[in-house]
């Protein structure tokens, strides 16, 4: 293989796939790229197992040939070079990297170790959704779901696509759960509900940027494949039962308080300065007038604040975790926002005011 690059594409090509490589030497082909370089196609392909990406490259192909690269250690020599950059194969385990007077070789592995790239099967359902809608209901529920729980399901996110068409996206740890519902004319032969990982899902994100498109989705037995433009994204899917999110959200509530979003969340964060950096624990007391917002940590102090807000119904005091709250309210876009409560111990719903299509479910904790 010889190939020419200039330096800008393989750079940015080289860091769009850096989250993917695995760092963690268990099985060393796993921090290599596979780099396919031939006349009608040139791509680089990488993967952990779990999500595997593929995507152009542009390359001008003096001879055809493919090869497993170091991923990390490539991209930290293109980053120091300038102008175009020549890539050459000494054999399967050497290449030969030059731009101007630089000369670099890299130890590689065979392109025959690298893992084959996962086949859908013949029925994988198609459909196609809009890159900016996909990135929002990611955004507004990912922060919710689980990072290293035993529970493997909560690592992840929900997709429960409904027949009539509807979206539902859900994330949660055991201790909230937040919910993006749209209607995206998706039509499915039945109801579907999939489960994807949260590190597949931040890495996908980066590629639904501020440019609306069509995003290509296949759905598999084990797999899902998103396309976009000319990016390939595969992801395996979890295993396993996701918990049944609408038993958690409450029907109804005898309490409902209505306050602005950004006054709450400037509260909150002056409040939480002076609680317990594990657990960021705030106390609320809520009246008719108004809401106290408190927090105290024995080797600190203390801290209190008070906001005005619309409530009627009788005087309840509950205590959160301050960053689970900041959390939901960053994401949302309304200026008021509307919570929802019935008893100091029960789920808490908080909702952006005249819209039903994105709901947040709080465990208060105890006092």
């Amino acid at each position: 293989m010889k190939v020419t690059v200039e330096k800008d594409e393989l750079q940015r090509k080289l860091s769009d796939i850096q989250n993917i490589v695995e760092k963690k030497n268990t099985m060393p082909i796993l921090s290599h790229f596979l780099l396919t370089a031939e006349k009608e196609e040139q791509y680089i392909t990488a993967t952990d197992l779990e999500t595997a990406f593929k995507e152009p490259i542009a390359l001008n192909v003096i001879e055809e040939g493919r090869m497993c690269i170091p991923a990390k250690k490539l991209f930290e020599i293109v980053r120091e070079m300038d102008g175009e950059i020549t890539l050459e194969s000494a054999d399967v385990k050497w290449l030969k990297v030059k731009c101007g007077k630089s000369h670099f070789r890299l130890v590689c592995l065979s392109h025959e170790e690298f893992p084959v790239w996962p086949a859908l099967s013949g029925d994988a359902e198609q459909l196609e959704l809009d890159s900016l809608l996909l990135l929002e209901m990611i955004d507004k529920t990912l922060y919710a779901a689980g990072e290293s729980d035993t529970r493997y399901v909560l690592n992840g996110l929900l997709f429960n696509i409904k027949p009539d068409g509807t979206l539902i996206v859900v994330g949660t740890d055991g201790h909230r759960l937040a919910l993006s519902k749209k209607a995206v004319g998706l039509n499915t032969k039945e109801e579907k509900r999939v489960i994807f990982s949260r590190k597949s899902l931040s890495e996908l994100r980066r590629f639904l940027n501020n440019e609306a498109k069509p995003v290509k989705i296949s759905i598999g037995k084990n797999h899902i494949l998103f396309g976009l433009d000319s990016i390939k994204f595969l992801t395996r899917l979890i295993e396993g039962t996701y918990p049944n999110y609408e038993q958690v959200i409450p029907s109804s509530s005898e309490k409902a308080m209505l306050i602005d979003r950004n006054t709450l969340m400037k509260s909150l964060r002056r409040v939480s300065i002076m609680s317990k950096e594990r657990s960021s624990a705030v106390k609320v007391d809520i009246d008719s007038k108004s809401m106290g917002i408190s927090a105290s940590n024995p080797d600190l102090g203390e801290a209190k604040d008070e906001l005005a807000v619309d409530y009627s119904g009788d005087p309840i005091t509950l205590a959160f975790n301050a960053r689970y709250i900041l959390d939901a309210l960053s994401v949302m876009d309304s200026e008021k926002i509307v919570l929802k409560m019935n008893e100091p111990l029960s789920p808490t719903l908080i909702m952006e005011d005249g819209r039903d299509d994105y709901k947040y479910v709080l465990m208060p904790m105890r006092l």
